[in-house]
């Protein structure tokens, strides 16, 4: 897969303090990527450096296969999570503007603000100042303003803040169709399930270094240890965890569910395979539950993070 964006060997000091040390990632053409960390961790000052606010000490950004310069501005949508509307001016009139500084015509920035106001429902906003508009619903405009121009890279930094639900989840979708549509989206965020909802790539920064990168199920698969959530239904529970234990290693598990059946966590040995596992249970019980256990997100970013202490 091609690469809009190539970060090569990008490190940042502010005065003594390293914000990023020799940071390589590569942002697939068409993918959501997920930029993760703690917060202090140098996603931020990565999120700058893409935007031109701030410039590497050393290393190279290229986009599209070109050295990342002046130019590439307009390509680029950025949604800070520190929201940068102005307060006292209106909706319309400010939205307008913004849009012309990203190269747009007036008659295609109202044609298209038009579009995404009617989309949202919010066309009463126009006249607004933005001052009189919740968090949420500013953020909303800002998102518009954010897309508007249709660039073919957006960066979004914790883009759900100040959302309820629903409108979260009409966000999510939009993201899902510019994707669809051939944009690029970063997406940084502290919400690990819009990871797993979005993100067909990660890079997790700890303490101003790439600790992890790639395809999201690839790093799954790497993560995972041949568990197995196992629900049995029988009379004799101690005995059956006996008889299971004499062959697997199983430990006790507290998955929902309806029924008030044995729960067990079962893991498989090098030379055992899940077939093996289920006949064996299916001989000495009724198995009404068998899945196995895949690390989520936020179980790969816990155990990242721990095994760098």
């Amino acid at each position: 897969m091609d690469n809009l964006l190539s970060i090569d060997s990008v490190s940042k000091h502010f005065g003594d303090y390293k914000a990023l040390n020799n940071v390589s990632v590569d942002i697939p053409k068409g993918s959501i990527f997920g930029l993760l960390g703690p917060n202090g961790a140098g996603k931020t000052t990565l999120i700058r450096i893409i935007n031109q606010i701030s410039i590497p000490d050393t290393g190279m950004v290229t986009f599209n296969g070109e050295n990342l310069s002046q130019k590439h501005i307009r390509n680029i949508g950025y949604l800070p999570e520190e929201r940068g509307l102005y307060k006292s001016m209106k909706v319309g009139e400010q939205a307008l503007y913004l849009a012309q500084l990203k190269g747009m015509s007036r008659v295609d920035a109202k044609r298209q603000l038009k579009y995404w106001f009617d989309k949202f429902q919010i066309a009463e906003w126009w006249d607004k100042k933005i001052v009189e508009l919740s968090k949420g619903m500013a953020q909303k405009v800002q998102f518009i303003v954010t897309v508007l121009h249709k660039p073919s890279l957006l960066i979004f930094d914790e883009p759900f803040s100040g959302f309820d639900p629903i409108n979260a989840n009409i966000i999510k979708d939009e993201i899902l169709k510019l994707r669809d549509e051939g944009s690029t989206v970063i997406f940084s965020t502290h919400r690990m399930e819009s990871v797993e909802e979005l993100c067909d790539h990660i890079a997790l920064i700890h303490k101003s270094n790439k600790v992890l990168d790639g395809n999201l199920n690839e790093i799954k698969r790497q993560y995972k240890t041949n568990t197995f959530e196992v629900g049995l239904v029988c009379n004799e529970q101690r005995v059956i965890k006996q008889l299971i234990s004499s062959k697997f290693k199983s430990v006790d598990a507290n998955f929902r569910s309806l029924g008030k059946e044995l729960k067990l966590n079962i893991s498989l040995g090098p030379d055992q395979t899940s077939n093996e596992l289920l006949n064996f249970l299916s001989s000495n019980a009724e198995v009404n539950h068998f899945m196995e256990v895949v690390p989520s997100a936020n179980d790969i970013f816990i155990q990242t993070i721990n095994n760098q202490k």
